[in-house]
C-alpha cells in the first residue's frame, strides 16, 4: 500500500496512441476515486497492462511483457486489459500471476479494479463483454498536468471502432463498430488539456476520418479545435478515401493543424487491395497523396504497407514497390502479414482460397520495402537541411560540458536535436516551448541536428 494507506496503481501501455489515451483516462478515473498514481519501478500495488493484438508479434510482446512484470513485481496485483484481452482472455488468464482480464468495454469499469484488488481471486477474474453489442464509447485523453511538471504532447480520443471490415483486421472484433464522442466533450477536454500545460494535441481513434457527431465531421471538428489555446493539433492515421478536399483545405489554411498525415496504403497492387477489402485503388491513393503535398507546404506523408499478403504474387509485389517508389512519402512503416484468428483472411487461408507466402519471399520483400523506406526518409529529411523550423521541445538537459541540448519535433514530424549555445538559464524551462531552430545536419541514422535560435 502507498504511504497514504490507499492502493497505488501504475500502467504499462503497448500498441497504438489510442491505447495510450485510454490508459491515461482510466488512471485519471482511478485517481479521482482515491487510488494513488505510481510506477512499476516503485512497486505499485496494482499494475495495469494495456495490450495490443494487431499482429502475432504484438501479442507475443504482450505476453513477454506481462511475464516480466510479474517476475519483477511478485507482490503486485496484475490486471490485463485491451484488444488482446478482448480477443484471447482465456490465454491471458492462464498466465500465472495474472489476477484479472478486462475486455474493451469492461476496462473502463473502475469498480472491477477495486474488486480484483480487494478479493485477489484464486482464479483470475475475466470480464469480457460481447463486442458485437458494444455501442458505448468511453473517453480517452492524456492525464492532466501535475503541479510543477511540464508536458508537451497530449492524446485525445475522438472516435472508436471501425466499419471497414478489411479481410486481415481484428479491430472490429476487438473494438466494435465505428462510433464518435460528442463534439462538446472533445472541445471541453481539449480546453482542459491546454489549460493544464499541453502545447500539442494528437487526435486519436481507430478510424478518426470516420468521425461523425451531431452533423459534424472531422473537418468541422478541426475548425472548432483551432479556437483552443494550443500551438499544434495533429491528426493520427487517416484512411486514404477520407482524405478529401474539404479536410485538406482546412489543414492548408490552418496555422495550428500539423502538415502531417499517416495514410495506410497496405498494398500497391490493385489486385491485392481488392482481396484485402480496401476501399480505394492505387489511382485514388496517389491522387489523394499528391493533392495533399501540392496544397500543404512541408506536408509529410507516412505510409503503412504489408509485405507477404497471402496470394501476393511477385508481380503484385513489384507493382507495389514501383508504386511506392513514385510516391512523395516521408517514411514507411513496413509490416509482415499476420493472419489473425476470426478474420476473413483466416477463413480464406484455412480453406486454401488464399495461399500463404513463402517465409523467404516475405523476408526478402520486407527487406526491400524497409530499404526503400530508408531512402524515402533520407530524401524527404534532407530537404530541410539549412532551413529554419519551429520545434516543440519535449526534452532538454545540460550535458557534461555544460551545453544545453533540446530535442523535439517540427510540425511535419521531423525529430530534431538542437544545441542552445550560450543559454545560461534552467534547461527545464525550455521544455514545452515552441522554439526556432536552424537544421544543420543529418547523421548516418537520419537523425537531425540543429542550433536553437534565441
Amino acid at each position: 500500500m502507498s504511504k497514504t494507506g490507499l492502493p497505488s496503481v501504475a500502467a504499462v501501455t503497448l500498441g497504438c496512441k489510442l491505447n495510450y489515451s485510454e490508459t491515461s483516462a482510466i488512471l485519471d478515473r482511478l485517481s479521482a476515486e482515491g487510488w494513488q498514481l505510481s510506477s512499476v519501478e516503485k512497486g505499485a500495488d496494482m499494475i495495469v497492462v494495456h495490450t495490443c493484438a494487431v499482429t502475432k508479434q504484438a501479442e507475443q510482446k504482450c505476453r513477454q511483457k506481462i511475464r516480466k512484470l510479474i517476475k519483477r513485481n511478485p507482490k503486485s496485483v496484475v490486471v490485463v486489459i485491451g484488444c488482446y484481452a478482448q480477443l484471447q482472455p482465456l490465454r491471458l488468464s492462464g498466465i500465472e500471476g495474472v489476477h484479472g482480464v478486462l475486455g474493451s468495454n469492461d476496462k473502463f469499469r473502475t469498480g472491477l479494479y477495486r474488486e480484483i484488488f480487494e478479493t485477489r481471486p484464486e482464479a483470475p477474474l475475466v470480464q469480457v463483454s460481447d463486442v458485437c453489442g458494444m455501442e458505448e464509447i468511453h473517453a480517452g485523453y492524456s492525464l492532466p498536468e501535475h503541479s510543477g511538471v511540464s508536458r508537451t504532447r497530449a492524446f485525445l480520443k475522438i472516435q472508436d471502432g471501425c466499419d471497414y471490415g478489411c479481410a486481415y483486421c481484428t479491430i472490429p472484433l476487438a473494438r466494435g463498430r465505428s462510433r464518435s464522442l460528442p463534439v462538446a466533450m472533445i472541445v471541453e477536454r481539449a480546453h482542459a488539456l491546454a489549460a493544464s500545460g499541453y502545447r500539442e494535441i494528437v487526435l486519436t481513434g481507430v478510424n478518426i476520418g470516420d468521425y461523425r457527431s451531431e452533423g459534424t465531421g472531422l473537418a468541422g471538428l478541426l475548425r472548432m479545435l483551432e479556437l483552443v489555446e494550443l500551438d499544434r493539433i495533429r491528426v493520427s492515421s487517416l484512411e486514404p478515401d477520407i482524405l478529401d478536399d474539404r479536410l485538406l483545405d482546412v489543414v492548408a489554411c490552418s496555422q495550428k493543424i500539423a502538415p502531417h498525415f499517416h495514410v495506410p496504403l497496405q498494398s500497391g497492387s490493385d489486385r491485392v487491395l481488392k482481396a484485402m477489402g480496401r476501399r480505394y485503388t492505387t489511382a485514388v491513393y496517389r491522387e489523394r497523396v499528391m493533392r495533399a503535398v501540392e496544397s500543404i507546404p512541408d506536408c509529410a506523408i507516412g505510409i503503412d504497407v504489408i509485405a507477404g499478403y497471402p496470394g501476393e504474387s511477385e508481380e503484385d509485389f513489384q507493382d507495389m514497390y514501383r508504386f511506392i517508389e513514385g510516391l512523395p512519402a516521408a517514411y514507411l512503416h513496413v509490416f509482415t502479414c499476420s493472419v489473425r484468428p476470426g478474420t476473413r483472411l483466416a477463413s480464406q487461408t484455412a480453406s486454401g482460397e488464399r495461399k500463404l507466402s513463402l517465409p523467404a519471399d516475405i523476408e526478402r520483400r520486407s527487406g526491400m520495402l524497409i530499404e526503400l523506406g530508408i531512402r524515402k526518409k533520407s530524401s524527404y529529411t534532407a530537404g530541410f537541411l539549412g532551413k529554419e523550423r519551429k520545434v516543440l521541445v519535449e526534452t532538454c538537459m545540460r550535458d557534461e560540458s555544460g551545453r544545453v541540448c533540446c530535442s523535439g519535433y517540427t510540425s511535419n514530424y521531423l525529430q530534431v536535436t538542437a544545441a542552445a549555445e550560450g543559454f545560461e538559464g534552467d534547461a527545464e524551462r525550455l521544455k514545452g516551448m515552441l522554439v526556432p531552430v536552424v537544421i544543420g545536419e543529418m547523421d548516418h541514422d537520419l537523425n537531425l541536428q540543429g542550433r536553437l535560435l534565441f
